[in-house]
């Protein structure tokens, strides 16, 4: 046993040293590394990709947003009814309330009854606040994202709000049709996914026309 002791000594010493020094390297030299190249590389998404309105931070253009305002009623529980905003481009439906803290979809299946019937209900919600018919609700207007957090919408949806949109503010249409234009953005890559139009970056900057 005794005879043992000495390469067994060593044997710990090695693993020791190797412990220091995959702890230095990995544990710190690596997570500032990657920290310092996101920063100067990624800044903005690095930070949470934060968007400011004199100077505060306001949102995430990475988060959406319920845009909405009291619409006066109350119910059963004698909270607030809230409604769409009209002054606002509205985005999808979030099945957590764009809660960051909870992010997940409804997990209800394409023919759960109650998730037909919500989606009925939106649509007519849609098209009433647009001014257009139910067949013209893209379908993006009534489902949510598989998120729930999901800031964007399909190009058709932004379209169908321009006019409800310029017409409560005052606006001239090809003005918030341009602010719909430069908040709209292309295929990661070129090639993966859609178009889609980032709400919470397109309502700031119809904030500051």
């Amino acid at each position: 046993m005794a005879s043992n002791l000495p390469g067994s000594a060593r044997q710990f010493g090695v693993a020791l040293r190797a412990l220091l020094f995959f702890t230095v390297v990995l544990g710190l030299g690596y997570p500032l590394v990657m920290t310092g190249v996101a920063q100067a590389v990624f800044h903005d998404n690095a930070n949470g990709s934060i968007v400011q309105v004199d100077g505060k931070d306001v949102a995430s253009d990475l988060i959406g947003q319920a845009y909405t305002q009291d619409s006066g009623k109350k119910d059963a529980d004698g909270n607030a009814i809230m409604v769409a905003d009209p002054k606002w481009f509205q985005t999808r439906p979030s099945a957590v309330d764009y809660d960051a803290m909870g992010s997940a979809g409804s997990n209800y299946g394409p023919n759960n009854a109650d998730l037909l019937a919500a989606i009925e209900e939106r649509k007519q919600a849609v098209a009433e606040l647009e001014g257009v018919d139910p067949s013209q609700v893209p379908p993006d207007a009534v489902t949510a994202s598989g998120s729930g957090l999901d800031p964007h919408i399909s190009p058709a949806y932004a379209a169908l709000q321009v006019d409800r949109v310029a017409r409560e503010r005052g606006l001239p249409v090809a003005e918030v049709q341009e602010l719909v234009k430069e908040n709209t953005e292309g295929r990661t890559l070129g090639f993966l996914g859609e178009p889609r139009v980032n709400v919470v970056t397109l309502n700031n900057a119809l904030a500051a026309s």
